[in-house]
């Protein structure tokens, strides 16, 4: 079987007589054996003496992790505990370093107190990115010995990034609904379209592969079934699909020279689409329950030729989800394996001179999770990782699309969640990505059923993009404090090519980060219900850094601009910048109302300066109403006269002071418990 159930099972396993056999002689054989590895660590120097300037780079390379399985210096240990216990950081910090450095697979379930040791005095010695890093492998590979939920606060607060930095898409879309005929700002829109009934079944389809032109899909499914006992059970068998093109696809069909009464599925196509490589379960060619095997394409279009891909690749456990590098000399794909990390891991090999595939390794801890990684895909253009992971820290569902850039050192970067327009609250994976990147096709589930994957096509969005690696931040302060403003949201929209982004909120020091495409003209608008809403066009050329300053809203305000002339209610031009920000803030804030009220001074006729008042108020009043669209029911409009001066009247200035229009925003009371139990309530994650 090619998927997990919902506790991250194999659905297909050896029977219980193999197993024993199979753990038994594993026990003799296995390479990762503790004795063997200790022998090893006499006969060469695996790692470097010295950490060399204490470099993240340097020690996340773990370079014991596809030799040993697990280390230990019981001398080093001892050392290690008696500076620990004794406070003697200075001594201990490179001491630990160095020994963490030499950490096999199991070092990071089983001593985790030394990573997270690590981390704090990383901390303290003031290098929070590298503390940041370690944090994050100690939650990503946590059996116990630290306190989770403190070391969870901390990285959070640190990093500065949590998935609740994301505004919940269907709150967002209420927010701003209203503004659609009026605005530029415009919710996400990509749709996550089922491919349709004559893609998917009644059963579980999933495991797309796109061909290097994008006309051909082949995928898994389940529809069909076999009588392997007394009751039929369902089957896994590739389909093909073509495009008919405008995202219309024909019916799909089995493809018979590959399915057998086995369960096959995952493929995965070469560019040339000279050769498929899949998986096969539970044959007398496989050495585990699920195998990895290459075909050839035939002179009839058919396919021949199978072949396992060989005990250096595969094990006696389950491996799945093939996916080539784009110069198709490396192959990834998932395993459970006993040695990894988590309950699958990732893993690849290279092809060597000759064409054969080399001994697999470990894709590493920064990587894999001690929960599971599955579905690798390599972009094909560029070398960009995107997997499935239940062990990540950013996460909106159980399963969730990551993505990580390949580094020259051979490392990955730090996987980062393609956000929520792609992620929900079920699991997607099992995916692939046409070569432009316009467009994702995943499997998707409902929350917490994995019974009856569909296959869907979705916009591929700019958390996503493989060439969305040039930073944008900023920072909104109070115009008139200086401190900053963290209760808003920032959505940026790309007016170039009309990629979608998540908006999201401001952080807690009024902060934001995106990551975009460079070259790209885009839209930023920041708006909340503390102050007066942002808008700010511009190209993006290299990591950009914003710093915006923004009146906040206050119960009344007057502005500067709007002054009228002696007996006039005429609107002058310069009032429209200051009345349309008035107008936009009602429209961000639907829950907000404004009363404006007309003043003037104590010179002339009282009930005439009465009627000029309201003349005055109704004018800014019509003018809100009919360009910033809002309802008139929202609106009050008094004129007062000379009956609410400022000061009394004995110079020209003090006059002066006393003509004015005074504007007043207020939320209802009911309006106000409504909004704060909306923004609570939990469903909307």
């Amino acid at each position: 079987m090619h998927y997990m159930n919902a506790n991250n099972q194999q659905t297909v396993s050896l029977s219980p007589s193999v197993l024993r056999w199979a753990l038994f002689f594993m026990s003799i054989l296995h390479p990762f054996s503790e004795g063997v590895a200790q022998k090893r660590q006499k006969k060469s120097a695996i790692v470097s003496e010295q950490p060399q300037n204490f470099d993240i780079n340097q020690l996340f390379s773990f370079p014991n992790v596809n030799k040993v399985r697990y280390y230990s210096d019981k001398s080093q240990l001892n050392r290690l505990r008696k500076l620990d216990k004794t406070g003697k950081t200075e001594q201990l910090y490179p001491l630990l370093w160095k020994y963490v450095s030499k950490f096999g697979i199991d070092n990071f379930r089983k001593d985790t107190y030394w990573l997270w040791r690590l981390a704090n005095l990383t901390e303290e010695k003031g290098a929070f990115h590298d503390a940041q890093r370690l944090y994050k492998l100690v939650l990503k590979h946590h059996h116990g010995g630290v306190d989770f939920q403190k070391v969870q606060s901390k990285y959070y607060k640190m990093a500065g990034r949590s998935p609740k930095d994301y505004v919940p898409l269907d709150y967002y879309y209420d927010l701003i609904s209203f503004r659609e005929k009026l605005d530029t700002l415009r919710p996400p829109q990509g749709i996550d379209l089922n491919m349709g009934f004559y893609v998917n079944s009644n059963k579980s389809d999933y495991g797309p592969s796109m061909s290097w032109d994008n006309q051909t899909m082949i995928f898994t499914s389940q529809r069909n079934a076999v009588r392997r006992s007394f009751d039929p059970e369902p089957n896994e068998d590739l389909f093909m699909i073509r495009s008919l093109g405008d995202g219309y696809w024909d019916e799909a069909v089995p493809v018979k020279s590959l399915n057998t009464p086995a369960n096959e599925g995952s493929p995965f196509l070469t560019r040339d689409g000279s050769k498929i490589y899949f998986s096969r379960c539970n044959t007398p060619q496989s050495y585990g329950n699920c195998d990895l095997f290459v075909a050839h394409l035939q002179a009839d279009s058919t396919w021949g030729e199978i072949s396992n891909l060989g005990q250096n690749v595969n094990s006696v456990a389950w491996e799945s989800h093939p996916s080539l590098s784009p110069t198709e000399d490396t192959l990834y794909f998932a395993s459970d394996r006993i040695g990894g990390f988590g309950m699958s891991d990732l893993y690849y090999t290279t092809k060597n001179k000759n064409g054969q595939w080399s001994k697999a390794k470990n894709l590493g801890p920064n990587i894999n999770t001690r929960g599971s990684e599955v579905s690798p895909f390599i972009h094909p253009e560029y070398n960009v990782l995107y997997y499935s992971s239940s062990g990540q820290l950013i996460n909106f569902g159980e399963f969730d699309i990551y993505k990580a850039y390949h580094l020259k050192n051979k490392q990955w970067t730090e996987p980062q969640n393609i956000g929520p327009l792609v992620n929900g609250r079920g699991s997607e994976f099992y995916f692939t990505i046409d070569k432009e990147a316009k467009n994702l096709y995943y499997a998707k589930s409902i929350e917490n059923n994995m019974k009856n994957l569909d296959l869907y096509s979705f916009p591929l969005p700019m958390e996503a993009q493989p060439l969305a690696t040039t930073k944008l931040k900023g920072q909104l302060l109070d115009s008139l404090s200086n401190t900053p403003f963290n209760d808003g949201i920032v959505s940026i929209i790309d007016l170039d090519k009309g990629v979608e982004i998540a908006p999201k909120y401001l952080r807690d020091d009024g902060t934001y980060e995106f990551d975009l495409i460079n070259e790209r003209k885009y839209l930023m608008v920041i708006q909340g219900d503390e102050f007066f809403r942002i808008e700010k066009i511009f190209t993006l050329q290299g990591d950009t850094n914003f710093t915006d300053a923004t009146r906040p809203i206050s119960s009344r305000m007057q502005f500067e601009s709007v002054v009228f002339d002696n007996n006039s209610f005429e609107l002058k031009s310069a009032m429209y910048y200051d009345l349309d920000k008035i107008g936009n803030f009602l429209l961000d804030n639907p829950s907000f109302k404004l009363k404006i009220a007309g003043h003037t001074d104590t010179k002339g006729n009282k009930q005439a300066n009465i009627e000029l008042s309201q003349k005055r108020a109704d004018a800014i009043k019509d003018y809100i109403e009919y360009f910033g669209g809002i309802k008139s029911d929202r609106i009050e409009a008094i004129g007062y006269g000379a009956q609410k001066p400022l000061v009394e009247e004995k110079t020209e200035a003090d006059r002066v002071l006393n003509r004015r229009v005074e504007f007043e925003i207020y939320r209802d009371a009911s309006a106000e418990d409504h909004r704060k139990n909306d923004e609570n309530d939990p469903s909307r994650w």
